[in-house]
């Protein structure tokens, strides 16, 4: 059977590029009975129907290496986590948030600041590249930073992630050097993005390299993590977690707590650990929300 990648899902119509060729695609009824149905970035088997007219039906989805739920995608290997650090303003625990899940899903984040504020920039940059993720600063309608941008792009699948306003659309459009996506606008009036993107749908840049465009993340949550395994994903905390005193310490209440000791010494940022707090008590309240 041929196999392909499903780029686009709209109402159950799923577009699978097979052979560099774009087929419309239903999926067999079996699958809608198991509980893995067909999503972005899946790898199908498929039978093709009619090659005239480029059709064909979903038999089988191969193993995946990762899903995201919200938005509903697969097998990516990058997170492109875009930050406005001019309007919208910067959302440090949206970032933090984000930064957390894909250490998580074992999926690799670039963080790319565009509208740059120089200082404020620099600073954001120095903390995270510190810590040992990649910064990309890009002003997305100068088209500055974008070579630097495109060479993170080859051989990997990547999903641009970030709220409406911050400059998604823009990027894409200019790395494709086309109108491909609908552009975001900043509402003057509560300076927060206005959500133009729906769905979710692979872009091909070249062989083997694909970026998705999503709905903005302004929902985006991590409750499959476990609060007690939050500081596992704030990479530069498990170092220090060898000095705490209390098996099961949550690092934020107790006497002799290597991280706290860490965060004390500066040796961690006071905007990474305060935001840790707050995410491990999201955690917390959600998890007792269930009982």
């Amino acid at each position: 059977m041929p196999k392909g990648r499903i780029v686009s899902n709209i109402s159950n119509m799923y577009e699978v590029e097979i052979d560099n060729k774009i087929y419309k695609c239903n999926a067999r009824g079996k699958l809608k009975k198991e509980e893995m149905s067909p999503t972005v970035g899946d790898i199908v088997e498929t039978a093709i129907v009619d090659n005239t007219k480029k059709e064909a039906t979903i038999e089988a989805i191969l193993q995946r290496n990762n899903y995201l739920k919200r938005p509903k995608i697969s097998n990516i290997t990058q997170l492109m986590l875009v930050c406005s650090s001019k309007m919208p303003k910067i959302d440090l625990l949206m970032l933090d948030k984000q930064l957390a899940f894909a250490e998580f899903l074992h999926i690799k984040p670039i963080i790319i600041l565009n509208k740059i504020d120089l200082e404020k920039a620099e600073e954001i940059e120095k903390n995270y590249t510190n810590i040992g993720y990649t910064v990309i600063k890009t002003i997305a309608n100068k088209a500055e930073g974008l070579e630097e941008l495109e060479k993170y792009l080859k051989n990997n699948v990547s999903v641009f992630a970030g709220n409406s306003g911050v400059g998604k659309s823009t990027l894409i459009n200019n790395i494709f050097k086309s109108n491909i996506t609908e552009e975001g606008n900043i509402s003057k009036k509560n300076k927060k993005g206005k959500n133009t993107t729906t769905y979710t749908k692979l872009y091909k840049i070249e062989e083997n390299s694909y970026i998705a465009d999503t709905p903005g993340f302004s929902t985006f949550d991590i409750f499959e993590i476990e609060k007690e395994n939050l500081y596992k994903y704030f990479k530069e905390f498990t170092q220090y977690e060898k000095e705490c005193e209390f098996v099961g310490c949550t690092h934020i209440k107790e006497q002799n707590c290597g991280i706290r000791k860490a965060y004390e010494n500066k040796k961690i940022s006071e905007t990474r650990y305060n935001n840790y707090v707050k995410i491990y008590n999201d955690l917390k309240e959600r998890e007792e929300q269930k009982w």
